[in-house]
């Protein structure tokens, strides 16, 4: 068993070293985790687990090695996602939650309800809401989630009273997940990496030299001199391309995060942002409707915006080869028939500094998979997650 919990951390992705996992035997054999599962849950985890962001693949590598052990339920996945419902608390009642308030302790028989929740797995096979006998939600039952019952085993989703003595399928270290799809916030952590300090801007000296200061008072006999100095402000520009429409539409609540993000930051000199229709080529659009008349030429681009800005290029490539290579009227711009490819081409040449997130990256073949193995020969891609961005602004820092 324990070798194979071993080898299912290595698989899921942890970097467990064989002195960790030596260690972790030795503190078993001295009896830290006693005969307690739980004991031994938080020792493993301890000695084996590096960051939080690893919490959840870690707790599900338990489950999967331990479940037996822990408690004799298999929760499906057709399971979870009948009871994967919208956070329904608003749904009850002020009055309901008063007079829960009010209600004396109740006495619930945990072992008889864990008895009850086992057998319901075994014999439920189909989905439920607002029931009194099986696993589902809103009802009366002691199995679900934001349901009214007092006591019970919580199964996913939210919760309606909090008053579950049991938690199963929670995953409560999903969100601390480096590879998970981002949100606004998490955004705006990334994207804090891409500082580049220069106090030569031409502004005004406003904050306070302390080693100058210290410097020139010693020597002028102690006589306080206060010497000011220019704030060092980053000089970080930054391109936004973002994809839109089509194949993207799916990802559009993760690019308004994006968008918010970058156009609510402070930090940066300037803030560019422009939208394109599966590839880059002749114009670019204002907005993410991509309306005709309404955009920039990309040769405008290059005159106006110089080789310092930092691109960021966000889309998931997926297009047909022709959409990429072709020069048809469709793709012409101002200097001539150019294609998608071309126009990319151009791209790289004129800013240094350009990766390109995708939030797909998916494995498998599909037509557009061409388009995708050229691009990635072109710019440096990522997957649109908290690690894949990482990586990303890390790369459009570095000075090679």
């Amino acid at each position: 068993m324990f070798t194979n919990f071993f080898y299912a951390l290595k698989e899921a992705g942890l970097k467990v070293t064989m002195g960790e996992w030596l260690t972790l035997q030795d503190a078993l054999n001295r009896g830290m985790a006693g005969s307690s599962l739980t004991e031994f849950y938080y020792l493993a985890r301890m000695i084996l687990v590096k960051s939080e962001t690893d919490f959840d693949k870690f707790d599900m590598v338990f489950e999967s090695c331990f479940k037996a052990a822990s408690m004799e339920t298999e929760i499906s996945k057709n399971l979870l996602k009948w009871l994967d419902k919208p956070d329904m608390n608003e749904l009850l009642q002020e009055t309901e939650k008063h007079k829960l308030n009010k209600m004396e302790e109740v006495n619930v028989d945990k072992d008889d309800v864990e008895e009850k929740f086992k057998q319901r797995l075994k014999d439920q096979d189909s989905e439920h809401n607002g029931g009194t006998q099986w696993i589902g939600t809103m009802g009366k039952t002691s199995f679900g989630n934001t349901g009214g019952n007092v006591g019970g085993v919580r199964v996913g989703g939210t919760t309606g009273y909090q008053s579950a003595f049991s938690v199963v399928g929670a995953r409560k270290y999903r969100d601390f997940r480096d590879d998970r799809v981002m949100d606004n916030r998490q955004f705006q952590q990334a994207l804090r990496r891409l500082r580049q300090f220069s106090a030569k801007l031409d502004i005004p000296k406003t904050e306070l030299d302390l080693n100058g200061t210290i410097d020139k008072t010693c020597n002028h006999g102690g006589l306080l001199h206060i010497v000011m100095e220019k704030p060092r402000k980053n000089s970080v520009k930054l391109l936004l391309l973002m994809d839109s429409g089509g194949t993207m539409i799916p990802y559009t609540t993760l690019l308004n995060d994006l968008f918010q993000s970058v156009t609510k930051s402070n930090h940066f000199k300037e803030v560019k942002v422009y939208f394109f229709h599966n590839c880059i080529y002749s114009h670019l659009y204002k907005t993410p409707e991509c309306d005709n008349g309404d955009w920039i030429e990309t040769e405008w681009l290059f005159r106006n915006l110089d080789s310092d800005y930092k691109v960021i290029i966000v889309g998931d490539a997926a297009m047909a080869p022709e959409e990429l290579y072709s020069d048809s009227g469709n793709y012409r711009g101002p200097n001539g028939g150019l294609s998608g490819h071309e126009w990319l081409q151009l791209m790289k040449r004129h800013y240094k500094k350009i990766v390109w997130l995708n939030p797909k990256m998916a494995p498998g073949h599909a037509p557009w998979r061409e388009a995708e193995t050229a691009i990635k020969e072109m710019f440096p891609m990522y997957k649109l997650t908290i690690d894949g961005l990482n990586q990303a602004m890390v790369k459009l820092m570095v000075n090679k």
